[in-house]
């Protein structure tokens, strides 16, 4: 049976920390006991100088995930235990006591695979304001009105921000790239 363990790395140094872990497991023939090493990252697209770029966000900063093989009792074998914790740049694993990890939940690894699986379909909005935040159009039909930020909509990268056309309150969708803060 196999299950997912939350391992602390270094911030930043998750990818190398992986790649080092993942040359330990191979050089040792330990390949059956550990499946998968996972750094999940997901896709964000941002407007910088009017183009668009598509970049890699890590969802988790300063942790990566492994799947590894554990006995009846759910305990994870001593030679893997010792492999993780001795490859450079590796920390605590998440939960329990210092020598018996605790595993993911079943349900917080099916979000967590999800969430990796989702990232590889399409790219999310880099949104770099929040609702109730003041900003300005800087392109369209509305350039250079002022407005309040009213909705997010993370999904489709469109904003409902609320500008006052002749003396009322109205609401406009723009995309994200078109607004910025003032």
């Amino acid at each position: 049976m196999k299950k997912w363990f939350v391992l602390r790395v270094q911030s930043n140094k998750e990818d190398k920390v992986r790649k080092a872990l993942e040359e330990c497991i191979k050089a040792r023939g330990l390949e059956n006991k550990v499946s998968k090493v996972l750094v999940p990252t997901e896709k964000v697209s941002e407007i910088k100088g009017g183009k668009k770029r598509i970049s890699e966000r890590k969802v988790f900063p300063g942790y990566i995930m492994a799947e590894v093989e554990v006995d009846e009792q759910g305990n994870m074998p001593s030679d893997v235990w010792f492999l993780i914790r001795e490859t450079p740049g590796s920390g605590d694993f998440l939960g329990g006591e210092r020598t018996k990890p605790v595993p993911m939940a079943t349900y917080e690894v099916e979000k967590m695979l999800s969430e990796v699986e989702k990232g590889e379909e399409r790219p999310k909005a880099k949104i770099h304001f929040k609702e109730g935040e003041r900003v300005r159009v800087k392109e369209g039909p509305f350039e250079n009105f002022e407005g309040i930020v009213e909705e997010i909509m993370e999904g489709t990268g469109r904003v409902r921000i609320i500008i006052t056309i002749f003396g009322r309150a109205t609401p406009v969708e723009l995309e994200y790239w078109q607004v910025e803060t003032v």
